[in-house]
């Protein structure tokens, strides 16, 4: 047993006492007629009942305890609760919860979660998915405002009714490779403060977490002691004349700024608790390096650290101020998320070279693999429970209960083994969720070619769940039909052996993967309506796109929203724009050379004068859909509060009303 062991008693007996007993949440996550679903994690066992009413009724219709099955224990202070109750939930209603806890009820503990004239938390189970709200890339300390305070404080407007009937958050909702210096001292002080536990590691430069952490490498200098690798397989060293040169060792994390890259498991759930609310925070002292002189281990942080620091401490505090509102939002709304690259680390199974480089070593493999643990506990479990069978609790309560290598190890392998972080949610239009991480289409030329983002069996699979749908909805991390040009950029750098350079993922990477997707598009028992949401890239956009060559061809709308709280660089984005449009106008011949030459892409227009199609604001996105599973509206929320839309293009407004009625959008929209 480690000296932070859950079990362990030589801790402050006290603290406990001292803790708000919900630090973080409550999150609702997978609700419909069946279920609902609620993800908090608390200092001590949650004892009590969830209460649901309708409309303002005094007395609740349904009622359930909380169980002692349905909690984790992940340290001496702090539970996992993940709570779904079974029932027969009236659909389209107003519908209000309650936890009447050991400390009181919810309502009183946390009067911040109420919206104006609220007397308890309020939610509609919505059998249409008519607005949804979606977003990915939220990285706490990235200079700008944080767009799900601006999420909260719109539906703090609209009436029940009118709230979105989810929010969807496509990826990157942590920032695993790159960390806040702040945020770290903050995590180290969250793992104390609740007891998480400590873990010991193999092939390591130190051999425990509590061991890192109090060395001189545990603040800005983390890329020091991450993991290295001989690379192979790119067209350099497999030049015959150059192979007697001595290879050159390379990280294994290859994100751009890793100096705090998360490690320990522990630092995972510190993590998780540290973005979703604003109670623990309150609980630690952001400034406690400074006023320690800045001491880290037995050095003192250099100057450039130090002046860093306090740059990162300006938009860490300017993120904690939003955090209530952040909390408010996701306690109403049912909310579903996914994980991509950052969740884990950068260029997470990009090729098949880096995936031999990092889980052949044992030190990146226990990382990747806490980074696992702590998605499965804070967000995969939520979007469907019933994936995950007893095995995963009674892994998961060994390990906690008695932290050590073997069932630690043993946890982590039945993560790696688990294919089914997909899923479905059973709205209408019906909404497929993907896993482009962990399923990929290795190549099969070279190890350093990236990988497609899902491999024939899961692309069949997918295809599967589609047939005979009327309209769909699919969540893909990366879009599906993005920029050219920029992934003309990403595959001329992977020619030259450098695709983890550019960060070379996208579905046209790979031909098998492309190739397929594409042939699920033009099959004739697909939908009608694909609607297709997606983040990463850090610009939003909206696309529709149709088959050459055929009639009746399905209506295909690429809608991209990204970041929550991040953005592009600025000129880079106005000078690919720019040759995008140069080497890919609606008649260049270059278009022919590319996977999409089936498609027909007409690029919408957003309505703010003098921008861009590419909007580079933080934001969520808005899409409202039709009956039929349509777009009916186009927008992005920016975290300014501003509405942008993406009215229809001039070719669509003519298919849909005719050819001989005024089209508004400008000319010139669409692409070959």
């Amino acid at each position: 047993m480690t000296a932070n062991s859950p079990d362990n008693n030589t801790h402050n007996t006290t603290r406990s006492h001292e803790l708000p007993l919900f630090l973080t949440g409550p999150v609702l996550r997978r609700c419909n007629a069946r279920v609902i679903t609620l993800w908090m994690v608390t200092s001590a066992p949650l004892e009590g009942q969830f209460l649901l009413f309708q409309g303002k009724e005094a007395s609740p219709f349904f009622q359930a305890d909380f169980t002692r099955e349905q909690q984790i224990r992940i340290g001496q202070s702090a539970w996992v609760v993940m709570a779904q109750f079974s029932g027969d939930f009236p659909l389209d209603t107003e519908l209000a919860y309650d936890i009447d806890t050991q400390k009181g009820a919810l309502a009183a503990l946390l009067p911040e979660l109420l919206y104006p004239g609220e007397e308890r938390l309020t939610l509609t189970i919505k059998s249409r998915a008519d607005y949804i709200q979606h977003g990915s890339c939220r990285n706490p300390h990235f200079p700008g405002k944080d767009s799900l305070v601006a999420a909260d404080e719109k539906v703090a407007t609209l009436p029940l009714g009118e709230r979105p009937a989810l929010l969807m958050m496509s990826g990157d909702q942590i920032y695993a490779d790159h960390v806040a210096g702040p945020t770290l001292d903050a995590i180290s002080q969250v793992i104390d403060l609740l007891g998480l536990p400590d873990e010991t590691f193999t092939d390591a430069p130190y051999a425990s977490l509590s061991a890192l952490r109090a060395s001189h490498h545990q603040l800005y200098g983390r890329d020091q002691v991450l993991p290295v690798y001989e690379p192979t397989g790119n067209w350099l060293s497999d030049t015959r004349m150059l192979r007697w040169l001595p290879a050159k060792q390379r990280p294994v994390f290859t994100a751009n700024e890793c100096e705090n890259h998360l490690i320990g498991l522990s630092e995972f759930l510190a993590m998780y608790l540290l973005v979703w609310s604003p109670n623990v925070w309150q609980l630690v002292e952001t400034d406690r390096l400074e006023k320690q002189g800045f001491q880290c281990g037995e050095q003192v942080l250099a100057d450039k650290w130090q002046q860093l620091w306090q740059q990162e401490k300006t938009e860490i505090e300017e993120f904690i101020s939003g955090l209530v509102k952040v909390q408010r939002l996701v306690a109403h709304i049912p909310t579903y998320m996914i994980f991509d690259d950052h969740d884990v680390t950068d260029d997470w199974n990009l090729t098949v070279g880096w995936e031999q480089a990092a889980y052949q070593h044992a030190f990146s493999k226990r990382i990747i693999g806490n980074s696992l643990f702590g998605y499965w506990l804070c967000q995969g479990w939520g979007n469907d429970p019933e994936q995950f069978d007893d095995t995963f609790m009674a892994m998961a309560r060994t390990y906690f209960s008695a932290p050590d290598t073997a069932s630690h190890d043993a946890m982590i392998d039945h993560l790696y083994d688990f294919e089914h972080w997909h899923y479905q949610v059973e709205t209408k239009p019906k909404m497929l969720v993907l896993d482009t991480r962990t399923r990929r289409w290795h190549s099969e030329s070279k190890m350093n070619k990236p990988s497609g983002l899902m491999d024939w069996e899961a692309l069949t699979e997918m295809q599967q769940a589609l047939i005979h749908e009327p309209a769909v909805i699919i969540v893909s991390p990366a879009p599906i039909f993005g920029v050219k040009f920029i992934e003309t950029l990403q595959r001329i750098m992977t020619l030259l052996g450098k695709p983890l350079v550019v960060d070379a993922e996208n579905w046209m990477a790979h031909p098998g993967a492309a190739n397929t997707l594409l042939s699920i598009f033009t099959h004739t028992k697909t939908p009608t309506h694909f609607v297709i949401i997606s983040g990463d890239v850090h610009y939003s956009f909206a696309y529709d796109v149709q088959l050459r060559f055929r009639r009746n061809s399905p209506n295909i709308y690429q809608i991209t929203a990204s970041g929550i709280k991040n953005t592009f660089p600025e000129k880079l984005l106005r000078v690919c724009e720019r040759m995008d449009r140069l080497l890919y106008s609606p008649h260049s011949p270059l278009n022919w050379f590319t996977k999409r030459k089936r498609m027909k892409i007409y690029k919408r227009d957003p309505d703010t004068p003098g921008h861009g199609r590419l909007v580079n604001s933080s934001c969520i996105g808005e899409l409202w859909l039709k009956d039929d599973g349509q777009p009916e509206r186009i927008a992005i929320l920016t975290a300014e509060g501003q509405s942008i839309g993406f009215p229809p293009t001039r070719q669509e407004q003519k298919r849909h009303s005719g050819a001989g009625e005024k089209a508004t959008a400008r000319p010139g929209n669409n692409e070959s």
